[in-house]
């Protein structure tokens, strides 16, 4: 600033700083504490304990991020809804209902419950009892 500057618009300057500086430490540390808190909705690794409870799944996720949680291939639960998953992975389960069944409200969240519930119960299901030996 110049020597001629207004000393009140000197200390407005300054008062505008430091409040910017303030309200950055201040957003700051709530955004690190929030950081730390947060569990997140990542999918286990493969091999550890998968998602069973099929109502934990809402109309926010995506269909390969529901693959990845429950282990069930994504081409599957593409292939039930009749949908192509090429263009439409990244979309959410809402958007998709949307794009492809506008008049059937939760018709996909509904669907890919489903399609979960049946793929976890085939791969559950006891082996049949073997046929006892001939004599």
């Amino acid at each position: 600033m110049s020597a001629n500057t207004n000393p009140k618009q000197k200390a407005l300057v300054i008062a505008l700083i430091i409040l910017g500086v303030l309200f950055t430490i201040f957003f700051g540390i709530r955004a690190l504490r929030a950081f730390r808190k947060f569990d997140g909705h990542r999918p286990p690794p493969h091999g550890e304990v998968v998602e069973t409870d099929v109502e934990k799944i809402e109309d926010w996720m995506t269909v390969p991020f529901i693959s990845q949680g429950y282990e069930v291939p994504p081409d599957v639960i593409f292939e039930a809804l009749e949908i192509s998953g090429e263009e439409n992975h990244r979309k959410s389960l809402k958007q998709l209902n949307d794009d492809f069944y506008p008049g059937q409200d939760g018709y996909v969240l509904k669907t890919v419950k489903a399609v979960i519930l049946a793929h976890q119960t085939a791969l559950t299901a006891p082996a049949p009892p073997e046929p006892p030996a001939a004599p």
